[in-house]
């Protein structure tokens, strides 16, 4: 009996798990260059003294869904796309480098490039500073453009470059900042072959119609490991009450 306890009580509490991970690729359904976390149940055995006869329930995260969202046109002058495969380069909080698809940058007063999350992105020598301009133009092979104050609509002058990279997608995991790095903390050179699509944004790769069934799913399996236990729960009464009798 303690088996069917055992089996049922840890699968109630990985698939709430599950849902969690399900209910924040929902909400991230809107979020610019998100990546779906994927979920998966297995079977592991209990190890200890003697045989392992009993198991339990474990959701893991086997990976990341890197497929494509779909691009939309903005017109906004710093909203980049990266066309296929490819990463932008960004700094994260702890200094090191690591790689998103979120194109929607912006300019900071001190004048650091940063996308919407407040990460800045790198470029030929280390985070990239754009002094105070008129016009800021970002081209497909990611060179940043500007013209600067009081100069003619012609002048344009080059400020640096956005650093594009393609690594293995088998070499990324996804940190809990929602950022992509190398599985050794490393970093790639720059891709001259990754193009960007100026004016443009990748929505996020999360389907909702597919997260909200998803959602129903795990709530049912939720509801059918709760009467299990409470079946083990009743079970376990009635012999009680039949040695009892006896």
């Amino acid at each position: 009996m303690d088996r069917m306890l055992y089996v049922a009580m840890t699968g109630a509490k990985q698939t709430l798990l599950a849902q969690a991970a399900n209910t924040h690729n929902l909400a991230n359904a809107s979020t610019t260059g998100f990546r779906a976390d994927l979920e998966a149940f297995r079977a592991m055995p209990v190890y200890g003294p003697g045989h392992p006869s009993r198991v339990y329930a474990m959701a893991e995260r086997p990976g990341v869904d890197f497929s494509h969202g779909s691009i939309t046109q903005t017109g906004r002058e710093l909203d980049v796309a990266v066309q296929g495969e490819g990463w932008i380069a960004v700094q994260a909080a702890d200094g090191t480098e690591a790689y998103t698809r979120a194109g929607d940058l912006r300019v900071t007063a001190s004048g650091q490039l940063q996308t919407g999350a407040g990460h800045n992105v790198l470029g030929n020598g280390g985070p990239i500073a754009i002094q105070q301009s008129e016009k800021i133009e970002i081209g497909a092979d990611g060179t940043i453009s500007i013209r600067p104050l009081g100069q003619a609509p012609t002048t344009l002058a080059v400020a640096d470059r956005i650093k594009l990279v393609k690594p293995p997608l088998a070499d990324l995991i996804k940190g809990a900042d929602g950022l992509m790095r190398l599985k050794n903390n490393a970093s790639v050179p720059a891709d001259e072959t990754v193009r960007l699509s100026p004016g443009s944004l990748e929505t996020s790769n999360v389907s909702a119609v597919e997260a909200m069934v998803n959602m129903i799913t795990l709530s049912r399996q939720f509801e059918m490991q709760v009467k299990a236990m409470r079946g083990a729960e009743e079970i376990d009464q009635s012999a009680a009450q039949i040695l009892r009798l006896n």
